[in-house]
This record gives C-alpha cells, sequence and structure tokens, in this order.
C-alpha cells in the first residue's frame, strides 16, 4: 500500500517566490514609503490532526545575521486557509515583532542588497501556544518545538537602493 504524505503549500498573489515584495507591503518609514499592509497569503489542505496554525515574517538578514522578525501569528483555526492583504487579526492571535509591537511591520532593510523575507506556515497538533503575555519570535518557536506536523515557507525580497 503506498500512502501520499500531504505536503502544506504557502503561496501568495502579491508576490512570486524569489520576487520583490510590493511597495505597499514596506514598512512605511521615510526610505521605505509603504502601507505596513501585510502581502496576501493562501495555503491549502493542512496534514490531519492539525489544531491550530502559526505563521512567522522572518529577515534572516537583519542585525548582522541574527535576524528580525516581522510578523507574529498563532493559534489560527485549522480551517483557515488565507489571510488576505492588510488582514486586521485580533491581538490574542498576534505575538510581539521585534519592533515590539503586536502587528505586522513590513520590510525596510537598509541601504544596499534586498533582504530575504521568509513567511512560514506551520501546522501544529496543539490548539494554543499561547501564553499570558504576547510571545515574541524566539518564544513562540520554542513553544512550538516538538508540535509541528508541517510547514511551508515562501520567500521575498525586498530592498532600497542608494
Amino acid at each position: 500500500m503506498v500512502v501520499a504524505l500531504l505536503a502544506l503549500q504557502l503561496f501568495s498573489l502579491s508576490f512570486n517566490e524569489g520576487a520583490s515584495m510590493p511597495g505597499w507591503t514596506a514598512h512605511g518609514a521615510a526610505r521605505c514609503p509603504g502601507g505596513d499592509r501585510s502581502p496576501e497569503l493562501h495555503w491549502g489542505a493542512v496534514p490531519a490532526g492539525t489544531r491550530s496554525l502559526a505563521l512567522t515574517l522572518f529577515d534572516p538578514d537583519a542585525r548582522a545575521g541574527a535576524g528580525f522578525f516581522h510578523w507574529i501569528v498563532y493559534d489560527l483555526p485549522p480551517s483557515t486557509r488565507h489571510l488576505p492583504a492588510g488582514v486586521m487579526l485580533p491581538t490574542r492571535e498576534l505575538g510581539m515583532n521585534s519592533f515590539g509591537e503586536q502587528t505586522y511591520g513590513g520590510p525596510c532593510p537598509p541601504l544596499g542588497p534586498a533582504h530575504h523575507y521568509v513567511f512560514t506556515l506551520y501546522a501544529l497538533d496543539v490548539a494554543t501556544v499561547h501564553a499570558a503575555s504576547p510571545l515574541d519570535g524566539a518564544s513562540l518557536l520554542d513553544r512550538m518545538r516538538g508540535h509541528v506536523l508541517a510547514s511551508a515557507r515562501i520567500v521575498g525580497r525586498y530592498g532600497v537602493k542608494y
């Protein structure tokens, strides 16, 4: 008997894998005049046993390679199949990004080469990962350890020219 494994897939209609993210997704600072609006994200079926979903947006190029979390989302219902552009999520589903805010914080790297922005979707076998206070990126990753059934990612790029 052959068993097919379900592969979680994540994609966006706002940008293609490895391509530049639209300007309206940028942070909104003077050199990145964006709207701080999250891009549209879609995914298909999740693995059996999925009880919640989590999503992170991480820039591995920031802070001399230490990275920067731009968006921390958790405790999404497993029936969720997309997030529209500019989605406003309840604070109970939002962690603390590296800006120190419970919101989507768009890209705005320093002048120079484009940075990579990694959106990662996690299917979890627990209904909740929340805590008494909003989780930061490292805390979320720690709480998910041993509970990830599947994950998928899409990478966008954003840069500010000299």
